[in-house]
């Protein structure tokens, strides 16, 4: 076996026998990695709680055949406290985790862009830098983007026309003018389109000043527009939607 070293985010944890746990991490240079800890579930483990979803970590591992096995971990970020306990950031959270695992698919290869992205997420939201819904949104958005599913909130998606339009279809990649408008095209408010773009760019000052209307209107179509990508349902979405 073969001993390495990575900063990682962890996704996802899994019960294994009495005491061990199978943990599913994005790692910065060596992407998607599943990985046991031995014994982190005994009340003395010295890093069983570091292990733990949303926590930002310095991992040390041992390459295995099937699994890697987890043999040091320090934290960097201790986000995983401040997000369990509110349900408006857990519930955030825990889409982008699944969505992060969905779009690193491959394990051990390098996703340096979706580690970060993931990493800035989550520590937004652990610090409510920003409204959770808008985080949420704004990880979607450029975590597709990262993808090469990229939206567009001004000229045409399918024929480059330069805007403002006043469609929206998902299946043509965003904002469509009248001619490329396919039917059951939505119609979404100018504020809206102005606030995706807004998510879309990191413009906070501009996300931040919108109205209510606008962002639950950008909520359900980033939703749509990420699970029609992704190809099937993100099973934590709906709890989301209930906020």
């Amino acid at each position: 076996m073969s001993l390495y070293r990575d900063e990682a985010i962890v996704l996802r944890t899994l019960k294994l026998g009495e005491a061990d746990r199978i943990v599913t991490l994005l790692t910065r240079a060596h992407g998607k990695v599943r990985a046991v800890g031995k014994g982190v579930r005994r009340t003395s483990s010295r890093f069983g709680s570091r292990l733990e979803p949303f926590m930002h970590i310095d991992v040390q591992l041992n390459t295995g055949r099937s699994l890697d096995l987890v043999t040091q971990v320090e934290t960097i970020g201790p986000y995983g406290r401040p997000i369990c306990e509110d349900y408006a950031l857990y519930t955030a959270g825990t889409v982008m985790l699944e969505t992060a695992e969905r779009l690193v698919e491959d394990e051990h290869e390098p996703s340096v862009q979706q580690y970060w992205l993931l990493v800035g997420a989550v520590r937004s939201l652990s610090t409510r830098e920003h409204a959770p819904g808008l985080v949420l949104d704004s990880y979607l958005l450029r975590a597709l983007a990262i993808a090469g599913w990229a939206p567009s909130f001004a000229d045409c998606a399918r024929c480059g026309r330069p805007g403002p339009h006043t469609s929206f279809a998902i299946a043509q990649g965003g904002a469509v003018c009248q001619a490329c408008r396919p039917p059951g095209a939505t119609s979404p408010a100018n504020e809206t389109f102005t606030l995706l773009a807004a998510l879309l760019a990191g413009q906070w000052d501009v996300a931040e000043a919108s109205a209510e209307r606008h962002r639950r209107e950008a909520d359900g179509l980033v939703a749509a527009y990420c699970q029609f990508h992704l190809e099937r349902q993100l099973r934590s979405l709906p709890m989301v939607e209930r906020v």
